[in-house]
This record gives structure tokens, C-alpha cells and sequence, in this order.
């Protein structure tokens, strides 16, 4: 199975199965001299730890961290990166396979199983494998690093839908995002998401969600024409996360409802002499290239495949089946990408970094 990295200057490769002894990850082209240690990078890790509240799948793992490599403390005491491959490892501790032992020859609708086993001829059953969304552990430790190479540069995510159901974006409140289970800005909607998704989970579905990242703080010149637009990089990497369905950049698809006047981000002088834009319906990008303003994007994450609801599907031998998924899965796996989509964002705006100082100095 190929293609487990991405990035170009900065650059992650992961590893691991949701139900093997361990996953991690290997990230290449770390500067040197970057003070780093195990505790820079486990908050962000225990923000997506599963089982944290009635909504998210209630398996048990601590995801503790651990730097196996590219890092040396100097003399001063601070352990300092060295600019060699930084390999980061978290232990599996709360799998339980049997609970996949009745489908190991079944394809689940909505699930990766028909393609894997369609390409390679072999999959892993137990929790998705490789698909699972247990792999995104490690995209979110390696997103902790990479925000350690953009200074000034401030990554916030938040829930802004779940199901038809949409935060008042009048009342939105970043404080809000860490006081309640759904990464909700809005206090105002968190009741309602409470009983919406208490039905979901009682009745043994699950539903979909949308998820806003925000970056403040990014310096104009990010990216390039055509084709490393930093848009695209972000689009597709927003894409790469397990169940999302769809990426929009500033007003996104909302844009096709807009005219020119409306849409176009006019400039004017401050006080200081520097340029600033009215709006941002742009989303902090133009021509593929960062201007400075806040890179704003946003993407779809389907409802969690593993329901108690009996589908039709088929087995490996060709057979017409219906198949039931049992064990413990996320109402709305959207809650959790929270971090997962602000670790992406993190990635992407350090490889730009990378690359732009590379370029222009």
C-alpha cells in the first residue's frame, strides 16, 4: 500500500492499524534548533482522544506520545530538534478484534472494505485497518510539531453543523469551543446538539457534520500558480481525512450565489500604510497564494458507516447478504476531526513555509 505521506518540504509519513500493536508516524525536514518535547504535543492529541464524552466511540486509549527519534538535549537542558527524521509512536492499548470476527469476509456499506479488497485482494477487518480513523492520531501529533514552525500563526477549529442543524454565527464565541463536547462556538446551539445527537445514538444511527478551520496570523505569499496553490494543498488535505465528502475555501460553494460585487474582497489603506481587505470572501487566498487575511476552510465529514441498522450488502464470495456492524463507533466521527482538521491546516501552512523561505528567503 503506497502513497502514506504527504507534503513536500515538510513531510509526514504515517504507520500502523487501528487494531495492530501500535501507530505512528515519521516526519521528514523538521528545521533544527525547534525546542520539542512529548508534552508540546500531547494536549493536542488528548483534545481528539476518543471515549471523552457519551458522543464519541467509547473505546479507551490514552494516546500517549512518545519522540523516538530526532531530537538531542543540549547543554542548556532544552531538548531541541535536530533536523533528522522525527519518529513519534502511540500504543494501541484498548482493541477488541472479536468484535469484527463476524464480518471479516463481509463488505459494510459506506465502509472502505469492497475497494481495499478489490485493490490489494486482503483487508483488515478490525476496525478498518489502515482506513480507520484511528490513523489520524498521528496526523494530529504531527500537526503539533508543525505548529511549532509557524510562529505568529494561530490554528482554531470548530463544529458549525451537525446534521440540518447550524450554529448562529452571530453568537460565535471561540471561548465556547472547549467548554462542551462538540468543539461548538455557540453555547446557544450545544442544547439542541445534545438532543439531536442523543436521538442518533439511542437509535443506533449516526449523522453527518461540517467543521470550519481557521488560521490567523499567516503572512502574505504563501503558496504558488497553478499548481501548489496553497488552496489546493489544504482542499486536499482537508480530503485525505477519513469520511470527508466535501472542502470549500472562504464562501466555498456560497460563492455561486453571490455576484461580483459582492463577492470581490475590496482593498483599502489603513492607517499605517498597509494594505488590509473589507471581506474575506476569498478566504485568505488568492490566485493560490495567502494575502494575509485569515485562510478560512471548511469541509463535510459523512455520517460514521458502522450503524446497528441492518443494510444489504454483499461477501467476498459473491453472495447477497445483511449485515449489522457492531462494536463501539462514533455517532458523529465529524466531532472528532476537529483537531484531525486542525493538524492538516498545520501541516500545509508549515510546508508553505518551508517552501516560500526556500524560495524568496
Amino acid at each position: 500500500m503506497s502513497h502514506n505521506s504527504f507534503g513536500h518540504l515538510f513531510r509526514v509519513t504515517t504507520w500502523g492499524e487501528s487494531h495492530g500493536p501500535a501507530i505512528g508516524a515519521v516526519i521528514d525536514g523538521c528545521p533544527p534548533r525547534i525546542p520539542l518535547t512529548e508534552a508540546d504535543i500531547q494536549p493536542f492529541l488528548d483534545r481528539r482522544r476518543p471515549g471523552q464524552s457519551r458522543f464519541t466511540t467509547q473505546r479507551q486509549e490514552p494516546d500517549q506520545v512518545r519522540i523516538l527519534s530526532g531530537v538531542y538535549t543540549e547543554t542548556d537542558g532544552i531538548q531541541y530538534t535536530t533536523g533528522t527524521p522525527i519518529g513519534l509512536e502511540i500504543t494501541n492499548v484498548d482493541q477488541r478484534s472479536k468484535d469484527y470476527s463476524a464480518i471479516g469476509n463481509q463488505f459494510r456499506p459506506g465502509h472502505a472494505d469492497f475497494t481495499y479488497d478489490a485493490k490489494y485482494g486482503i483487508r483488515d477487518p478490525r476496525g478498518g485497518g489502515r482506513s480507520s480513523a484511528r490513523e489520524t492520531a498521528m496526523r494530529v501529533a504531527a500537526g503539533a510539531v508543525a505548529r511549532r514552525i509557524i510562529p505568529g500563526v494561530t490554528i482554531r477549529g470548530a463544529l458549525v453543523q451537525i446534521g440540518p442543524h447550524r450554529i448562529d454565527r452571530n453568537r460565535w464565541d471561540w471561548a465556547e469551543v472547549d467548554n462542551n463536547p462538540f468543539f461548538c462556538p455557540d453555547a446557544g446551539s450545544v442544547d439542541l446538539f445534545t438532543t439531536y445527537l442523543d436521538g442518533i445514538r439511542k437509535a443506533g444511527s449516526s449523522i453527518g457534520a461540517v467543521i470550519e478551520i481557521v488560521a490567523e496570523g499567516v503572512p502574505p505569499g504563501l503558496g504558488a500558480p497553478i499548481y501548489g496553490k496553497l488552496d489546493g494543498d489544504l482542499a486536499a488535505a482537508m480530503m485525505s481525512i477519513n469520511a470527508v465528502k466535501g472542502v470549500e475555501i472562504g464562501a466555498g460553494f456560497g460563492a455561486a450565489e453571490l455576484t461580483g460585487e459582492e463577492n470581490a474582497d475590496e482593498i483599502r489603506l489603513g492607517n499605517d500604510g498597509a494594505p488590509y481587505f473589507r471581506s474575506n470572501h476569498a478566504g485568505g487566498i488568492l490566485g493560490g497564494i495567502s494575502t494575509g487575511q485569515p485562510v478560512v476552510a471548511r469541509f463535510a465529514v459523512k455520517p460514521t458507516s458502522s450503524i446497528l441498522t441492518t443494510r444489504q450488502s454483499i461477501d467476498r464470495f459473491g453472495n447477497e447478504i445483511d449485515i449489522m456492524t457492531k462494536g463501539r463507533h462514533d455517532p458523529c466521527v465529524g466531532i472528532r476531526a476537529v483537531p484531525v482538521g486542525e493538524a492538516m491546516m498545520a501541516c500545509v501552512i508549515a510546508d508553505h513555509f518551508l517552501r516560500h523561505r526556500g524560495q524568496v528567503g
